[in-house]
């Protein structure tokens, strides 16, 4: 099967020329191993949850790093954080050898740990997401970005109740011990349902019948595991009291849709999550031309006590910043506006742009201009512009 070229090939290829490692994190199956593969053909590949090849490094560690012959890809290191300290000593010893050493993590809290520790300023840290818009037009809000879905959708259930099986069994329990796994499960529904919503723990914790700090860590759990999008308040004072409570996202919308029981397209068009999955792409879309191009993650939102909200702020060069509505409706109206222009009106920033993405009508002409100052943008061609492509 040829390989779907992804956003972050070039900001791998400089992390490749000017660190002697290179770290890729992101959830399971999104594709990490064969970005390392294309990007570095012919380099030795090593498996770290293999069972022999565990028993090995615990054997001896040095014999079996000094047994490999870079460049070499260690595919989910955080099986074993031991090897980082001889890999160290090996840089060290050639600190001009860039692009030697690649490694894999899906849970990038422990494994941030251990290359804080070991690997400080001989690492670049990458993440990795699942598909983009922009790199294949097959990802779409029912399947979602995973490759295996994309390519093969109609194992989308079986697929999504198998990643869940394991990532529960495998990545949880790696972090942290969760005592209740039926219930850890159950949270999971019951967050999809809460899918692009402030975020409420005792709203969370009362019906699982579980405490507050409980649902805390299992949010730090999903965050740190890439699986959901936690997105904070706007920060600049604009002279209005606001909201301080994050919103939540399920960072693919394939995952999320299986959550809540969604399983045909046509269910979705039903669906009454259909606005907050829609608006959840927006926001993962967003992040993801942010982390592929090597950018720190700012994503924000914006609400005041007067119930003024705006979907996302997203800061730009500049000292200016975007504010972005996300409408899942093929049909654009001034109205859909208004939050925007209410916002302009009362803080005078002439640094804004203000943009509505929707849903691309199937046909008809397509909306360019919404109102006074505001753009409407189909998601394809909003997309587009946030990775630098022509639509």
């Amino acid at each position: 099967m040829a390989y779907i070229r992804r956003q972050i090939d070039l900001t791998l290829a400089g992390a490749l020329r000017r660190f002697p490692a290179v770290v890729v994190t992101g959830p399971r199956r999104v594709g990490k191993t064969t970005l390392l593969r294309s990007a570095v053909r012919g380099a030795q590949y090593v498996l770290l949850e293999d069972p022999d090849v565990q028993d090995r490094i615990r054997s001896d560690p040095r014999g079996f790093i000094e047994s490999l012959r870079p460049p070499v890809i260690l595919d989910e290191i955080q099986n074993t954080p031991r090897l980082l300290n001889y890999i160290r000593t090996i840089i060290d010893a050639h600190p001009s050898r860039n692009g030697q050493w690649l490694f894999t993590g899906s849970q990038e809290a422990p494994l941030m740990q251990g290359i804080t520790e070991s690997m400080a300023g001989r690492a670049a840290i990458l993440q990795l997401l699942p598909f983009s818009l922009v790199e294949t037009p097959r990802v779409n809000l029912l399947h979602g970005g995973f490759p295996e879905v994309v390519l093969r959708p109609g194992g989308r259930e079986l697929w999504f109740a198998s990643y869940l099986q394991t990532y529960i069994e495998r990545d949880v329990r790696g972090i942290a011990y969760v005592r209740d796994l039926p219930t850890f499960r159950r949270f999971l529904s019951l967050l999809a349902s809460r899918h692009g919503q402030m975020l409420n723990r005792s709203d969370l914790a009362a019906p699982l019948g579980v405490s507050v700090p409980t649902v805390s860590e299992w949010i730090r759990i999903l965050e740190i595991t890439g699986q959901i999008i936690v997105v904070p308040p706007y920060f600049e004072n604009f002279g209005k009291r606001l909201i301080k409570s994050p919103k939540i996202y399920w960072c693919d919308t394939g995952l999320v849709c299986h959550l809540l029981g969604i399983r045909s397209q046509a269910e979705l068009e039903r669906s009454p999550f259909l606005g907050s999955i829609f608006e959840g792409e927006v926001a993962a879309e967003i992040l993801k031309s942010q982390i592929n191009s090597g950018r720190r993650k700012e994503l924000y939102y914006f609400r005041d006590q007067q119930g003024l909200e705006i979907d996302f702020v997203v800061p730009q060069p500049q000292a200016r910043f975007w504010l972005v509505e996300a409408k899942a409706s093929r049909t654009v109206r001034p109205a859909m506006a208004s939050s925007m222009m209410s916002l302009a009106r009362l803080t005078g920033k002439r640094t804004m742009r203000s943009i509505v993405v929707h849903r691309k009508a199937r046909t008809g002409r397509e909306f360019s201009g919404l109102a006074d100052n505001v753009e409407a943008r189909t998601l394809e061609s909003f997309v587009a512009e946030l990775n630098g492509k022509k639509s």
